[in-house]
């Protein structure tokens, strides 16, 4: 039997000490192995698969574009599906972020989005506004500037030299707050240490503020006060300061409005997406901007300065285009409104297991996170891993979760996230809590024993 694993074969795989089942099949919410067993996809992949696994309709959609042409270059031709796609989507996005240009990655999109602030500033006669202000915790994506906005110091130390200086602010982390969320002059549940941090560094220096409007990984879905971004928005404008949405991973539909910023009722001034918006049929990501921004770079320069080969890919954007009118044509924003309160209820019972200290989330995005003492919130230790032997558990179990670690404190904490695909069914949401509540168990098992 073929052991899929490092040194074995020629991958280089993500991680290099354990060994990957190979799927050979996907159907629905479904994962199938070559041995046959079947694993519930509670994540979507990495936040991506809404439309669920081996749709036909998405692989036809592939099949027709590569079939008339796979590959034009953005710098010298448009081509229909990212102009159909750009249409499609402006439609959903909030106010004024009508114009859409096409990456490949989040990571992509957010360095794209940062670059394009630095460069708004620069051709509107502002160059000393290079700053940036982002979240504590927060993760933003893998490239240099990207990582720089992110608060994950695992990842970061080994490039510390390479990144910048990102000024931060406590993340609206209600479970984490002193306040838990309930003092309305808390500084980090209120936005207030956001206008603080814009006068420690000089309104003069700061280009962007960035922020998930639900939190992602880092957080674990945590939801700030409905007020929060009210108050960001106030202060970015007062103080001349871009507000960047980052929805990568929140964003197209997946907490039960196309974008997770909407119920707000408040608009950024720049806009990331991402992830599910091919449903992961193929890499793509975007950034919105009002024309307003645009308007001074094509008077200007009449360039923006960033671009990949694969950007505007015409297949990849099939993929979008597909993926964005299937969402709305079987209404599948609305089903993960719906389908997401019964997966908020059904989780909210998870509480009553040991060690789970709390369950957050909007639509069918859910944090699920761990603590050692229940009553203090105090976190597991780092050197226990219980989220690593939980992930591990429940895959066994059949049962796919996406875990984090550091969000405590910069270096202890232990969640997992679901975010399973739109069509996931009731039944499936009962499976997917009975497994996780097997695994729980097995995780607790094994670190009490000290097998970790």
């Amino acid at each position: 039997m073929t052991d899929y694993r490092y040194p074995e074969g020629h991958v280089f795989y993500r991680k290099l000490g354990r060994r990957y089942p190979r799927i050979v099949r996907g159907e629905g919410c479904w994962l199938y192995d070559e041995h046959g067993k079947g694993y519930l996809d509670a994540v979507g992949g990495a936040y991506v698969a809404n439309l669920g696994h081996s749709n036909p309709e998405m692989a036809e959609a592939l099949a027709r574009q590569a079939r008339e042409f796979g590959y034009v270059s953005a710098t010298a031709f448009t081509h229909g599906p990212v102009e159909e796609l750009a249409h499609e989507l402006a439609a959903t996005l909030p106010p004024g972020l009508d114009k859409l240009y096409f990456l490949s990655s989040g990571s992509e999109a957010v360095e794209a989005a940062l670059k394009l602030a630095r460069q708004y500033w620069i051709e509107a006669g502002k160059p000393s506004k290079h700053r940036i202000i982002a979240l504590n915790p927060s993760y933003h994506g893998n490239t240099l500037l990207a990582l720089s906005a992110s608060a994950r110091e695992q990842y970061k130390l080994p490039f510390r030299e390479w990144l910048v200086d990102v000024e931060r602010i406590p993340a609206p982390y209600p479970y984490r707050c002193e306040c838990r969320g309930t003092d309305p002059m808390c500084p980090a549940c209120s936005g207030a240490a956001l206008e603080d941090a814009i006068r420690r560094a000089g309104a003069d220096t700061v280009a962007a503020f960035i922020a998930e409007p639900v939190g992602g990984s880092s957080t674990g879905a945590s939801t700030p006060r409905p007020e929060y971004f009210h108050a960001i928005r106030e202060i970015c404008d007062r103080y001349e300061v871009l507000f960047v949405a980052d929805e990568i991973l929140c964003g197209a539909g997946r907490t039960g409005s196309w974008w997770a910023i909407e119920p707000y009722g408040v608009a950024p001034d720049l806009m990331t997406l991402g992830k599910g918006i091919s449903g992961g049929y193929a890499p793509l990501s975007a950034v919105a901007a009002p024309e307003r921004i645009v308007d001074v770079i094509a008077n200007g320069s009449g360039s923006f300065l960033h671009a990949q080969t694969f950007s505007f890919h015409p297949v990849a954007c099939a993929a979008g285009l597909a993926a964005v009118r299937l969402l709305k044509r079987d209404r599948l924003v609305e089903r993960c409104a719906q389908l997401g309160r019964v997966l908020q209820r059904r989780l909210a019972t998870l509480t009553e297991l040991p060690h789970v200290g709390d369950v957050r989330g909007r639509g069918l995005l859910a944090g699920v996170e761990f603590v050692e003492d229940k009553s203090t919130r105090a976190p597991f230790p780092r050197a226990a891993k219980f989220v690593e032997a939980f992930t591990e558990a429940a895959q066994e179990a059949g049962l796919v979760v996406w875990p984090n670690v550091g969000h405590a404190d910069g270096v202890n904490g232990d969640l997992v996230v679901v975010a399973p695909p739109f069509i996931i069914t009731e039944s499936e949401i009962e499976e997917l809590a009975t497994r996780f509540t097997s695994a729980h168990a097995v995780a607790l098992k094994s670190v009490k024993a000290g097998v970790r």
